[in-house]
């Protein structure tokens, strides 16, 4: 019996949906904070100006948004 058999062997599936599905996920997260790092720059003076109530958790909703859309721009490229 070889123990480093990769035939039927769930690691190996692991692995190879792993090389599948992190890597565009890893991009869709570099783009969205790239493209989060722009609007921020744009918004941050308005953001701390006290009109915005809670401005950490603007910021944390601006980047789901711009990796959702980083994500859509990747899928449909």
């Amino acid at each position: 019996m070889d123990i480093f058999s990769n035939s039927g062997n769930a690691l190996s599936d692991l692995v190879f949906g792993a090389s599948l599905y992190f890597p565009p996920i890893f991009k869709a997260l570099m783009l969205g904070f790239v493209i989060w790092l722009l609007v921020h720059r744009v918004i941050r003076d308005w953001l701390y100006s006290s009109e915005v109530w809670h401005p950490t958790l603007m910021d944390l909703c601006i980047f789901i948004i711009a990796v959702s859309g980083s994500m859509w721009i990747l899928t449909r490229w």
